[in-house]
């Protein structure tokens, strides 16, 4: 047992009620609780359309699925995309699976987000999209990708899956991409068990994304959409397979559990941020570790630390202390994508050849976790226990 776990459980009677509700009501496939969490997660979040999933994961390929079908500026095989060096293996798996060619771009050591001022400098005649991921609930430079993005007629695939409620310039994350992702996994912000979400503005991935997620059929796709015609009235057309799609759909229980945690959502993230809080105030001035630089307000899935260049020792020290005190860690997100050994599958290119600073978090960072509810004595412990390492 971990004094100071990675993850806590954020459920409540109220979701156990709404099992409860799901049961009773004898349907558990996606239905009305999935379709009404649909729609209260895009007006939560001022987007016009939203589309559940099974995981995050899922909703990264079919986000890259319907950016591939869509009728006017499909994504080809061979395309180029601008990804940041660290993020989640299924942030890439998709773009590698669809033929997509990825170019890594280093992130920025304070923020740990790719770094945007860059993006020139890594763009290409093959560019065709632009992948901002925020890290561990901190806002990446969406802004500054959007308008990079628009300026060149590129795609902009948001994936937002760490950073739920986050806000940059006062405006939620997720609401910058032309499809943008999230995650509700059991550590996340939010936690249907598993589920995920795609936000879009636009009809046409709209409907693709409702076909990609069940069988490609055409059943829920209105007609007069630019990648199908509607043939027949007939019981045929109920079965009609028009786009070489997957079967993620989400369950019942996660839609009704998923409406009570989003009810909950604003209090969660404002504890999230108070530990935030007390965390940069412990550390901000340690001459041993560098954290992460909020950019807009972070919504503060965890807690990073990076021991500085030069501290004898590096980062053994530090988790041999951790461990023994009972207090979980683990490397930052995936760390830098380009050190696992998938990576002799993708087709992919290193702006600048290199990518320092991931490499950096990568060998030397590591997180604590962030929950919540009140953390001050364990944050205040984390703060002991690191004091007396170097």
């Amino acid at each position: 047992m971990f004094s100071y776990p990675l993850t806590a459980n954020s459920w409540g009677q109220e979701e156990i009620a709404a099992i409860h509700r799901v049961i009773a009501s004898d349907r558990f496939t996606k239905g009305p609780e999935v379709e009404a969490f649909e729609e209260a997660f895009a007006r939560y979040h001022g987007r016009r359309h939203a589309v559940m999933v099974n995981s995050g994961s899922s909703a990264n390929l079919l986000a890259i699925a319907a950016m591939c079908h869509h009728g006017a500026r499909p994504l080809k095989r061979g395309d180029e995309v601008i990804v940041p060096a660290i993020s989640w293996s299924t942030t890439f798996h998709p773009m590698q699976q669809y033929g997509l060619k990825l170019r890594f771009l280093d992130v920025e050591l304070e923020t740990l987000n790719m770094d945007a001022g860059r993006l020139e400098e890594a763009m290409t005649p093959d560019t065709r999209a632009v992948c901002g991921v925020s890290i561990l609930g901190n806002p990446a430079a969406l802004d500054a990708m959007r308008a990079f993005a628009d300026s060149h007629g590129l795609w902009f695939f948001e994936d937002n899956c760490e950073s739920l409620d986050a806000r940059l310039g006062g405006r939620l994350t997720g609401t910058f991409g032309d499809i943008a992702t999230f995650s509700f996994f059991f550590s996340h912000h939010i936690s249907t068990m598993e589920g995920g979400m795609l936000l879009t503005d636009d009809d046409e991935l709209f409907f693709l994304l409702r076909s990609l997620r069940a069988h490609g059929w055409t059943r829920d796709t209105p007609p007069g959409m630019n990648f199908y015609e509607r043939k027949s009235t007939d019981f045929f057309e109920a079965y009609r397979f028009i786009l070489p799609g997957y079967n993620v759909r989400p369950v019942e229980m996660s839609g009704a559990v998923g409406l009570e945690q989003l009810k909950k959502l604003p209090a969660m993230t404002g504890v999230r941020r108070a530990n935030l809080a007390l965390f940069q105030k412990l550390f901000a001035d340690d001459p041993h570790f560098l954290i992460q630089r909020e950019c807009g307000q972070s919504s503060a899935f965890s807690f990073t630390l990076i021991v500085r260049p030069g501290v004898a020792g590096g980062r053994e020290p530090a988790l041999r202390a951790l461990q023994e005190a009972g207090i979980e860690f683990r490397i930052i997100t995936g760390g830098n994508f380009l050190r696992h050994d998938v990576i002799r599958y993708y087709d992919h290119t290193i702006v600048g050849g290199a990518v320092p600073n991931a490499d950096m978090a990568h060998d030397r960072g590591f997180f604590v976790g962030n929950h919540p509810h009140d953390l001050t004595p364990q944050i205040t412990r984390l703060r002991e226990v690191l004091g007396n390492v170097y």
